[in-house]
């Protein structure tokens, strides 16, 4: 080891020169091998946020959640049976109670009007009961990824159906049906329950009918999946 002052030869342990008295810089380990080094981790931990930013991650933030991308379920439709799908029974129950009444002035027995009148007012009770027990025990609900029908009164039923198993939606309506708008929409699916279910009374049938085609099809799509065109 030599002085950097005078260039003479000192101890390689020593702080000072012996010969002038300068200050000797004593090399480290590190710094007489000639290697650097960086702080610990940093090295590393540079490299990893470079490869993250280059597929487009935040460097230091939490790992993003793998079900980002996947869409979020959301209701599109609630439905019950509708009052307008009884119109055709009201106009035949409103014929009869007409027509009874004719009967009965031609058959002129007072015991027969009073059965008349029992008739006409237990056909209007039926035809009412008839009605708040469809309104009351079914109800169907959309969403983006399925169907669910509910039926029951006291104990209910919740069936679930897929929209990737509907294979195929179809509605009819009747010369009576088409003047209010409802109608019967026929769900054909690969669900074991409910391979065929029936929905009876919907309002703006055609509508629903279309919001089920299109919802099926969104979902089938998002599954990757490839349909044919009805």
């Amino acid at each position: 080891m030599h002085c950097p002052e005078c260039g003479n030869e000192v101890i390689s342990q020593a702080v000072y020169c012996h010969h002038c008295g300068g200050r000797l810089e004593i090399e480290t380990g590190s710094e007489a091998s000639g290697t650097e080094k960086s702080p610990s981790g940093s090295g590393s931990s540079d490299t990893i946020d470079r490869f993250r930013a280059a597929a487009g991650r935040p460097g230091n933030g939490p790992s993003q959640d793998r079900d980002d991308d996947e869409e979020q379920e959301r209701t599109l439709w609630v439905g019950r049976y509708s009052p307008k799908a009884m119109v055709g029974r009201w106009i035949l129950s409103a014929a009869v109670t007409v027509l009874l009444p004719v009967v009965g002035f031609y058959f002129g027995r007072p015991w027969f009007w009073w059965a008349i009148l029992v008739a006409i007012v237990l056909l209007w009770l039926y035809q009412l009961g008839v009605m708040l027990y469809r309104q009351m025990s079914v109800r169907y609900q959309l969403s983006t990824q399925r169907f669910m029908h509910e039926h029951g009164i006291l104990s209910r039923t919740t069936d679930r159906i897929e929209l990737i198993d509907v294979d195929d939606i179809a509605f009819r309506q009747g010369l009576i049906e088409r003047m209010v708008n409802v109608g019967t929409i026929e769900i054909t699916s690969s669900d074991r329950s409910h391979p065929q279910l029936e929905m009876i009374g919907i309002e703006n049938v055609r509508d629903v009918a279309q919001m089920l085609d299109d919802a099926r099809r969104r979902e089938r799509r998002r599954r990757g999946l490839h349909i044919e065109s009805i």
